[in-house]
């Protein structure tokens, strides 16, 4: 009986470090694993790798396009662009013309 009592009471007197143990534990593990933890910052950094790559591709296809609005603007139109893009928009070509595709940008 004696035993049992001594059991009882050393458990209980175990209980509150052991709960303490187990936050610890979880708030490590989570500082850890977590979302915004150890393992999540080489992510976070092959994320912002790939991001600046298309970045990269979208200012350039920003650049192409504010080149081509340069181009078409009405006070100093690029003749020879005007006459490619009317043509394109109407189809208006000779059936004695040769047409060459040009290769389209890529879309994002």
């Amino acid at each position: 009986m004696m035993q049992r009592h001594k059991l009882r009471k050393s458990m209980g007197k175990a209980t509150g470090p052991a709960l303490a143990l187990i936050a610890v534990l979880a708030m490590l593990g989570y500082a850890i694993f977590g979302p915004t933890g150890l393992y999540a910052w080489g992510e976070y950094g092959q994320s912002v790798e790939k991001k600046q790559l298309i970045l990269t591709e979208l200012q350039k296809r920003e650049s192409e396009l504010q080149n081509r609005v340069n181009l078409l603007d009405q006070r100093r139109v690029d003749p020879d662009l005007a006459e490619e893009y009317v043509r394109e928009r109407l189809g208006a070509y000779h059936p004695d013309e040769v047409i060459i595709p040009m290769e389209s940008p890529k879309k994002p």
